[in-house]
């Protein structure tokens, strides 16, 4: 059919459409469960794959209408697999009723807690800083303010009784 088997033929190319196209579809359809995209989808592949094999086409004797079923059906396989291994797309549209986290509630917060913590004497502020706010033990405290662990034990006890009634001033409750 084509005088250079390494350049497809442009005749053959037609020539298949018209005699096989029609019934491929039909048999593909059945394939993937009378899906018309995913059924055109797939013989379009195989004819452009018959296309890329258009020399091998060439030299074959009889119909070449059991390698165009063939792969076509190779196609349907393949892809049912690769969506087999995808994991399932999942609509995000549920994503948008979730509330986001309101930074504005954060930043009130904030400012309520830093003005609570003005309202406490300067000893008690520091201790509160250096135990909750930077996370450090009761001895470790009390090395870095220089004073003994029972006064920081003292100073924690009486800094958070003060510290719950300048937040219950400003509203705050527990």
């Amino acid at each position: 059919m084509s005088s250079q088997p390494s350049e497809p033929d442009e005749e053959l190319m037609r020539a298949l459409y018209r005699e096989h196209a029609g019934p491929l579809l039909a048999y593909v359809l059945r394939l993937v469960a009378g899906d018309r995209q995913r059924a055109e989808d797939v013989v379009q592949e195989t004819l452009i794959r018959a296309w890329k094999n258009a020399g091998q086409l060439n030299r074959a004797t009889g119909s070449v209408r059991p390698w165009l079923v063939t792969v076509a059906r190779r196609i349907v396989i393949d892809g049912h697999r690769s969506r087999q291994a995808r994991p399932q797309e999942v609509d995000p549209s549920p994503l948008e009723v979730i509330p986001a986290e309101d930074e504005i509630d954060k930043a009130l917060w904030l400012m309520t807690l830093s003005d609570a913590l003005d309202d406490l004497t300067p000893a008690h502020r520091e201790v509160l800083v250096e135990t909750y706010f930077k996370g450090r033990t009761v001895n470790e405290a009390a090395q870095t303010l220089g004073i003994p662990s029972g006064t920081v034990r003292s100073r924690v006890f009486y800094a958070l009784r003060s510290m719950k009634l300048a937040l219950e001033e400003r509203g705050v409750t527990a």
